[in-house]
């Protein structure tokens, strides 16, 4: 699914990769600061994170539930 990393100010990036069966493939660079609402949820999801630390990131139960995240306004 991708990597998750924690920036010094607790700021959690995501990058992500995902693939469909055509074979067509997406890629996301998310940001969530530590004032981000669905922040909790994507720390516990990673099973915690500390600054400096990264991580793979567990692939989402398939629907949509509190413990995916919503994207990020730009």
């Amino acid at each position: 699914m991708g990597v998750a990393t924690m920036s010094e100010d607790g700021t959690i990036i995501l990058m992500l990769r995902a693939e469909d069966p055509s074979g067509a493939i997406g890629e996301a660079q998310l940001r969530y600061p530590v004032s981000h609402s669905e922040y909790g949820n994507i720390i516990k999801h990673l099973g915690g994170l500390h600054p400096g630390e990264s991580k793979p990131v567990p692939p989402w139960p398939e629907s949509r539930e509190a413990t995916q995240p919503s994207f990020p306004a730009r």
